[in-house]
């Protein structure tokens, strides 16, 4: 099956979930820095792993479609060039991995209206940008990926988490001629070689991060540990997280945001700063981002937003990455990039 066929080419394979576009847009939310696995495959479609398996969704008015490929088979690599077929879904669970990952239970217009109520410059940009939600991902794979993003923009990440794959993960699938792998384990990353590798791939200073919290967390908390975490208060997660190497307030907070269900988390890089400080007159010294101003500016949108104040600040960060961008054409800028602003934070 193509990339390219439309839900209605193969219904059988196709599953759809009731969702307007003011609960999800696709195209804001998976090119936004949230995530880094997901690529637009022709217009209006996006592919990517979720749950170690291949997906591609795309959207047609009040309905989100999707479909999932099966697996490879290792043994069998090279069978006749074939790219692998779309795997009929069990659709109880699949139902469910997609509105766990979307959070689909939690109502975004009530939410808007509630920002916008609150806060006038969030009505202002609001309407331009509806459906902009918090995923909820593995809590190891955000954490090491968002590790990535310090001093770092969008399509760069999203070059060194597929090439973090392709080295270290299970490969999944092939479509067309494109290989997919699932993120690798924390097995996979702590092995004495794994920094090395990771350094080889261009991580630079970031490899001994990525390697030493895979380590660090596969030698203390496990990966089940880590979710765990979910269950804690915020301020503890955010204190457990920032002893792991190379994982500072920003980083910390991104995780508590996007995988562990802190909605209040607001995470804090140099573009956030500029905003809190140009935009809501937010009156901070000092000539760079310190533990104080995290707080600050966190608890300043807490007492603007409420519980979900860090949802709410995920609309504001993605329309300001989206009138920053320059006019179609630069497939950078299509794809979420903006420069280093966009996931900025001084080195640990």
């Amino acid at each position: 099956m193509k990339l390219r066929d439309a839900p209605s080419a193969c219904p059988s394979l196709w599953r759809c979930l009731p969702c307007p576009p003011a609960e999800l847009r696709l195209d804001l939310v998976l090119s936004s820095g949230q995530t880094f696995r997901w690529w637009e495959s022709s217009p209006g479609a996006w592919t990517g792993v979720l749950g170690g398996r291949v997906w591609t969704l795309r959207q047609e008015r009040d309905r989100l479609w999707y479909t999932v490929y099966g697996d490879e088979d290792d043994d069998d690599d090279d069978r006749d060039g074939r790219p692998a077929e779309a795997a009929k879904p069990d659709g109880a669970e699949t139902d469910r991995v997609l509105r766990d990952y979307f959070q689909l239970d939690v109502g975004l217009p009530a939410l808007y209206r509630a920002w916008g109520a609150a806060d006038p410059l969030f009505r202002k940009v609001a309407d331009d940008f509806p459906g902009v939600r918090v995923l909820r991902q593995d809590p190891v794979e955000c954490l090491l990926s968002f590790i990535c993003t310090s001093n770092n923009h969008i399509s760069r990440i999203t070059a060194m988490i597929e090439r973090l794959c392709r080295a270290f993960g299970r490969r999944l699938c092939r479509l067309d001629t494109r290989p997919f792998h699932a993120f690798p384990s924390l097995s996979a990353l702590t092995g004495a070689d794994a920094e090395a590798r990771l350094r080889a791939l261009g991580f630079g200073y970031r490899a001994k991060f990525v390697s030493g919290s895979a380590r660090a967390i596969a030698e203390g908390l496990g990966a089940e540990g880590l979710r765990q975490l979910r269950t804690v208060p915020y301020a503890e997660a955010r204190r457990v997280l920032c002893a792991l190497p190379g994982v500072g307030a920003k980083v910390a907070d991104c995780v508590c945001l996007m995988a562990l269900d802190k909605a209040e988390a607001v995470p804090v890089d140099t573009h956030v700063w500029r905003i809190a400080r140009q935009r809501y007159g937010m009156a901070l010294g000092g000539r760079s981002l310190t533990a104080r101003a995290h707080q600050e500016i966190g608890d300043f949108f807490r007492g603007l937003w409420g519980p979900r104040a860090g949802w709410a600040q995920a609309v504001l960060f993605c329309a300001d990455l989206r009138q920053g961008q320059q006019p179609a054409g630069s497939r950078d800028r299509a794809g979420g990039g903006r420069g280093k602003g966009s996931h900025e934070e001084e080195p640990p």
